[in-house]
């Protein structure tokens, strides 16, 4: 007879996560902004900082960008059990291209490419385009694309595929409703509600921040609220056509919870940035703003030129993170270059704890272990599953660095300790560690803050 036993990274709830073993590796996904070079994984050393794997694309174009693990503490869920699954392939859509990797990561240091998702099956199978991001759950593993087949036009959405063999079985939706434009997506899987937000389409994002349309507040301002298992369109929060894209969720890690935090880029009125916190109230979804993170006024000579005009640099929050514990909120800035941390004990009421500077467009302040100026900024964030370390990257997306950064981002991943709020002087892997290459996101190894859900509290 044959016995199941979990995999041991899957973790039935959050406080079971937070007691597990430390990460020992970060996966990182690494791109060539030139097209010329093959992207690729790096795989980074967390005690000792440096980079001990590597594994090259066999293609260029790609541009890595948000991936993700096949399976997670989800296949823990009671009523769609997968616990013969492993936390064992990482799946790696590449923005660009939209050709999705599939890298194991079982035995070894350096992942090993054992399949890749061509675009016209992605296409075919699910009429998708330019995937995004992907969140292991229920009944399969689930892929955010910001493109419909054609490349260029939405609408976006979410295509399924299988857990093992990675086949794509097609489209998550059956009734999207009005929903039109896509990026993140995640759930409250005890109450059978996904979320989903929006940045653009292809045509809207690939070149470039389009300033038409972000002073004709053309770019997402919207929530989306979905029945996970009828898969149908329930409810739209429009935040207000003024803040514009509204980009990562990270819903709290509690299952009995119903409420989670959202980031929005920039409001078109005065450059700030905001976190809004959407909950269930009056037996309707609701969104309340909860943090406003105001511009910084700059003298035009030092900024690039699409923000000339405006005599300012704008935070640009790009991404934001949730401990598992549901403590603390990390905020990236990275267009000022900082980091910030907030206590969310109460998340109608967060209190901002910490700062850190960064890189950042005017700033451009050093890494306390390398005396230089830096560009890029805080941008991807992940926090381990003990929220006692916090790693972030660089580079946003290759042709918005251009634009806000010029004379380029570099490379450079940095580690912060969460309970003195104070960079790791000893974790820095940065430049030609990299190989030339930029840096986006981050994984950890046996899962992290935002790659995985639970189903008890």
């Amino acid at each position: 007879m044959t016995l199941w036993t979990p995999d041991p990274t899957f973790y039935p709830s959050p406080r079971d996560a937070a007691e597990a073993p430390a990460e020992k590796r970060a996966y990182v996904v690494a791109f060539d902004r030139q097209a010329q070079k093959p992207d690729a994984i790096a795989v980074v050393d967390t005690d000792t900082g440096q980079v001990t794997g590597w594994t090259d694309l066999p293609t260029t174009g790609n541009e890595l960008h948000h991936f993700g693990w096949n399976a997670c503490s989800s296949a823990l869920c009671p009523y769609a059990p997968h616990p013969h699954v492993e936390r064992r392939y990482l799946v790696v859509p590449g923005i660009r291209s939209s050709r999705i990797h599939i890298y194991d990561t079982k035995d070894r240091v350096s992942p090993e490419l054992v399949k890749v998702i061509e675009p016209e099956e992605l296409a075919k199978r699910a009429g998708y385009s330019r995937p995004h991001t992907v969140h292991c759950g229920p009944e399969g593993l689930y892929v955010s694309a910001l493109g419909g087949a054609n490349g260029e036009d939405g609408p976006g959405g979410i295509a399924i595929l299988d857990h093992t063999s990675f086949e794509v079985l097609g489209r998550w939706e059956m009734d999207r409703g009005p929903q039109y434009l896509a990026y993140d997506f995640w759930w409250h899987l005890n109450y059978d509600v996904l979320v989903s937000s929006e940045w653009g389409t292809p045509s809207m994002i690939e070149d470039g921040l389009v300033g038409e349309l972000l002073l004709g507040r053309k770019y997402g301002h919207k929530l989306h609220f979905w029945d996970l298992r009828k898969r149908r369109h329930v409810q739209e929060v429009d935040l207000g056509d003024q803040h514009q894209m509204t980009l990562e969720l990270r819903p709290a890690h509690d299952p009995t919870k119903q409420y989670g935090f959202v980031g929005v880029v920039v409001s078109v009125e005065d450059l700030s940035a905001s976190v809004w916190l959407w909950f269930r109230e009056d037996d309707r979804w609701q969104a309340r703003k909860v943090i406003t993170i105001p511009a910084e006024p700059a003298d035009p000579a030092d900024l690039p030129p699409i923000l000339q005009p405006f005599g300012a640099v704008p935070p640009l929050v790009t991404d934001i993170d949730l401990s598992v514990d549901d403590q603390r909120l990390y905020v990236s800035c990275w267009g000022t270059g900082e980091l910030k941390q907030y206590d969310v004990s109460d998340p109608y009421k967060p209190v901002e704890i910490g700062s850190l500077r960064i890189g950042g467009i005017v700033g451009k302040n050093a890494h306390p272990s390398l005396d230089q100026p830096l560009s890029g900024g805080p941008q991807m964030v992940e926090v381990s599953r003990d929220g006692k370390r916090v790693y972030f990257t660089n580079s946003l997306y290759g042709a918005w660095d251009d634009q806000f950064y010029p004379e380029g981002v570099g490379a450079w991943l940095a580690r912060v300790d969460a309970d003195g709020f104070t960079f790791d002087k000893n974790f820095f892997p940065h430049g030609d560690d990299f190989r030339g290459l930029r840096l986006h996101q981050v994984r950890l190894q046996g899962g992290d803050a935002s790659s995985d859900s639970y189903c008890y509290p």
